[in-house]
């Protein structure tokens, strides 16, 4: 059991942004984009789930990576109308940072939590899944805060004084994530933050996350400043530094006086992506970690990672609902109710985004609105000397015009849902170069090289 909970070491240490372009990821000393389709962040906290088949199931789909909660958030049957929510453990099968007393009350069964003493079971089996993860080459989102929405996650939030036996958080659900207002809760907040960065210092696939939707729920900047310099402070006696990512809106809006601390700064629903564009400026990473609502069907999803990554974002979790206890392996059929997709065939669609990224020098590459002709339905990014990936986000399409660099270029039409290749021929570069689409469903993508 001991050996199980230490991390793996790596000479090169934690994932961070490359120094060559810092819009992308270096981990294990090669440059990096996150794109995943994941379960819903209580892989851990959730003791009926099964991380190991989890993780190898994404590693299996060639995906690299997973976001989930600490505990300190967790949600009741039925929240938001998802069907075997994993952030809803059955009565007594939630576990998290904080241990339990020998009080009984929690609101979902079991003893109340003491907020001054730390479960070791629950960092046993959180270092477990997180070196699974590294060992797969998937890298861990963990995301430390969640506002609560409604009172029914308030109620059952260990931080509840009506859930811990320290006669604090005797306050409502706007008030959790501030600094004057969130009685008395602050110290463990910060004490749960010190606790989970010290204990995780030695892993390298892993990046932290301040708190979720921070826009929802009364979170103050200010708290979630607070939270980042608690990170920063926590780390300088540690031997390893790990990025601080920060959840920013829904959609898009541009980043006003970021923590310094902050290297990736996170979208929910980004469509459209132009958020990227409105936040190149930062020279950081720009990711839309969370997608749903759009519908169970995988064509919204897929545009929608297609566009921000072509449109120079460096990562993309798909919400995934198809792992749940039970199929962990991504086998489960939600309803039609259910608020977003997520199965097999779209992970092997998100593989495919990945490795037609992959294929390129992408870290030499930049978003280049100028190669679309007027009126193109896409995004592109480019390297101007030697090679062009553009997405068409639009159905119907017969032929697209592009404004190529001078040269010869050879064109190859990749469908998005099969990879299928179809070659396009060679074009010299100009401000109209004409070329034909060949038939697809919902969108396509193309791949310019010189000759």
């Amino acid at each position: 059991m001991l050996g199980l909970s230490l991390p793996s070491l790596r000479a090169d240490g934690p994932i961070r942004l490359h120094p060559d372009n810092p819009h992308y990821f270096l981990w294990q000393d090669r440059p990096t984009l996150l794109v995943t389709s994941g379960e819903h962040y209580g892989a851990v906290l959730n003791l009926d789930f099964d991380f190991r088949t989890y993780l190898d199931t994404l590693a299996a789909d060639g995906l690299n990576l997973t976001r989930t909660f600490t505990g300190a958030y967790v949600e009741p049957k039925g929240a938001f109308n998802i069907a075997r929510n994993t952030l809803a453990p059955d009565a007594q099968r939630f576990i998290c940072p904080w241990a339990r007393s020998s009080e009984p009350g929690y609101a979902n069964g079991g003893p109340k939590f003491d907020l001054t003493r730390w479960d070791e079971s629950y960092f046993s089996r959180l270092k477990q899944f997180l070196r699974h993860a590294g060992d797969r080459g998937v890298i861990v989102e963990f995301t430390l805060f969640c506002p609560m929405y409604e009172d029914t996650q308030w109620n059952l939030s260990p931080m509840n004084a009506r859930n811990n036996v320290n006669q604090v958080g005797a306050i409502g659900r706007n008030e959790v994530h501030t600094l004057d207002r969130n009685g008395g809760l602050l110290a463990f907040q910060e004490g749960l933050a010190r606790k989970v960065v010290t204990e995780l210092n030695a892993f390298d696939n892993l990046m932290f996350e301040i708190c979720n939707e921070p826009y929802f729920g009364g979170v103050t900047m200010a708290w979630q400043h607070r939270i980042a310099d608690v990170i920063v402070e926590t780390e300088r006696g540690l031997p390893k530094r790990h990025l601080i990512t920060q959840n920013i809106a829904n959609n898009k809006t541009k980043v006003q006086n970021p923590h310094p601390a902050v290297s990736v700064f996170n979208f929910h629903y980004a469509s459209p992506p132009d958020t990227v564009a409105m936040n190149h400026g930062l020279n950081k990473v720009i990711g839309d970690n969370e997608t749903g609502f759009r519908g169970t069907a995988d064509a919204p999803y897929r545009i929608e990672a297609w566009a921000f990554l072509l449109a120079g974002g460096g990562l993309f979790n798909h919400l995934d609902y198809s792992f749940v206890a039970g199929h962990e392996d991504g086998s489960f059929r939600y309803p039609d109710s259910q608020p977003g997709g997520g199965n097999a065939g779209f992970r092997k669609q998100m593989k495919l985004l990945g490795d037609f990224l992959r294929g390129f020098d992408f870290i030499h590459m930049r978003p280049d609105p100028a190669i679309l002709g007027e009126g193109m339905p896409g995004y592109a990014l480019a390297n101007r000397s030697k090679e062009i990936a553009v997405h068409f986000g639009k159905a119907g399409l017969k032929e697209v015009t592009l404004h190529l660099p001078d040269g010869s270029w050879n064109a190859e039409w990749v469908d998005t849902q099969t990879g299928k290749v179809t070659a396009g021929g060679a074009h010299a570069g100009g401000k109209k170069a004409t070329l034909a689409v060949p038939a697809y469903d919902t969108d396509i993508a193309l791949r310019l090289r010189r000759d």
